[in-house]
């Protein structure tokens, strides 16, 4: 699992490129007339048309969300395939849920779409490789897992990439780049091998302080090159916000060695979370939960999706892009996950990275959203992977983990549960540990159903407020 990037440095920045608007346009008619659609003929040019202008449309809004046209063909990787492949399966449900609704999918062969969305993937990533081999760029891309080091690399050049390979390579997946910084504005938001140029070598305590409250630890900051690279006022600053922070600063041409003894020197961090022992005398119903919240949630996520528009438009005007925030939770046999919700407060920073007042970050939406729990719609997304559950222990942050966490991660969480409608931000964790506890132990189709009703009634509540 790869940490992004902070939500306000995650900047929103429509910047299509031309050949996959082509192949986005192209691909629908394509598949039609691969499959000899009648709707190519003089008399079906009207349904052609709305076929082709909503699949375009979707198509495009899905490559925006995904981020797909952020990468560099030269450091394309297989994180962006796998953003490709989920912006085109989205596109293509979208586009068939809104063409059934409007005209029933009357003269679109049903194989049209599956055909159609292997067009446009496959077309999309060759259109990447190619670029990257007419690059004579044929290093290997490997899969990064959540490290036990979270870096903070400084400065983009030649040195900085061939670190990040050397840590792919040989690091045994123990350290990760979680984030880098670069003086040059035109670099700011781009992407390098999956890692985002999140803001300017001044902006590093911003940024550590933006991931502590994601739940992310920085461990080490790297300079991508000698002292030379920077400033004397940028690396004044960078060696106090180490000093301050209790990170390690080190510079690319002196590192010798990733070997254990070195990572075991690292600072102190959050406290982890040990794995859960083997459930003991759990409801069978809990083992049941999972089918139950995977239909539930793909229900929910798809007869809530003009609510979701709503939500998500309010959020756009009010704190801008990006519009989801997360944080790094502990879940399921203490396993790290990425809990997704609506943001509901403006950036901690300005643009010249001093810290904002908390008055100045909240606001009318911001507040409404979450006395109505509006915020927590994208769970849903959590739920629909096997991250979380429907209902069940809210996850909480590993420095909030109460005493003994032991019971209350045998389960999944839950976006509610019963200590949510029994006090939920008014109870300490000791006692939120209590109402969880007894929840798993008691869980049952009708618990599970009253504390829904319990929900619902407080988001009523909170509408009347």
């Amino acid at each position: 699992m790869r940490i992004r990037p902070p939500s306000s440095r995650a900047a929103f920045r429509v910047r299509l490129s031309s050949i996959d608007i082509c192949l986005a346009a192209s691909s629908p008619l394509l598949a039609l007339y691969l499959r000899d659609a009648y709707i190519l003929s003089y008399e079906g040019a009207t349904t052609t048309v709305v076929y082709c202008v909503v699949s375009l449309t979707f198509s495009l809004m899905a490559f925006v969300a995904f981020g797909i046209r952020e990468g560099t063909p030269r450091y394309f990787c297989v994180r962006d395939t796998i953003n490709i492949a989920k912006a085109v399966v989205i596109g293509e449900l979208t586009t068939c849920v809104m063409l059934f609704t409007l005209t029933r999918l009357e003269g679109v062969p049903r194989s049209t779409p599956v055909i159609h969305a292997l067009l446009l993937g496959v077309g999309l990533v060759a259109a990447r490789g190619l670029a990257r081999f007419a690059r004579a760029d044929r290093g290997q891309n490997h899969r990064r897992d959540l490290g036990d080091q979270h870096i903070i690399l400084v400065g983009l050049n030649d040195l900085s990439v061939f670190y990040m390979n050397f840590l792919e390579l040989f690091g045994s997946g123990r350290s990760q780049v979680i984030a880098v910084l670069d003086r040059d504005p035109q670099s700011i938001s781009r992407w390098i091998d999956g890692i985002q140029i999140v803001g300017p070598p001044a902006h590093l305590r911003s940024v550590v302080e933006e991931f502590a409250v994601h739940g992310v630890r920085t461990d080490r900051v790297v300079v991508g090159g000698g002292p030379d690279i920077l400033s004397g006022d940028e690396l004044q600053e960078i060696e106090r916000v180490c000093a301050q922070k209790a990170i390690d600063l080190e510079f690319v041409p002196r590192l010798f060695d990733l070997n254990a003894k070195q990572l075991a020197q690292r600072r102190t961090r959050l406290p982890e979370v040990a794995a859960p022992a083997p459930p003991h005398s759990l409801p069978n119903y809990i083992r049941l939960k999972r089918f139950v919240d995977f239909f539930a949630a793909l229900v929910m996520i798809f007869a809530l999706s003009p609510l979701w528009t709503l939500v998500a438009a309010l959020a756009f005007l009010d704190v801008g892009s990006p519009i989801l925030f997360w944080q790094q939770r502990t879940g399921l046999n203490g396993r790290s996950f990425l809990v997704y919700k609506i943001r509901t407060l403006r950036p901690p920073f300005d643009c010249c990275g001093q810290p904002l007042r908390e008055k100045e970050r909240l606001s009318r939406i911001g507040r409404l959203l979450r006395e109505t729990r509006l915020d927590e719609l994208p769970q849903l997304l959590n739920v629909l992977v096997g991250d979380m559950s429907l209902i069940g222990p809210r996850p909480l942050l590993p420095c909030d983990q109460p005493p003994s966490p032991t019971l209350r991660l045998t389960v999944r969480p839950g976006i509610t549960g019963w200590a949510q409608v029994n006090g939920a931000a008014l109870l300490s964790p000791k006692e939120k540990n209590k109402f969880d506890e007894w929840y798993i132990r008691n869980a049952s189709p009708l618990l599970d159903l009253y504390i829904t009703g319990l929900t619902l009634l407080q988001l009523v509540e909170g509408l009347r407020r």
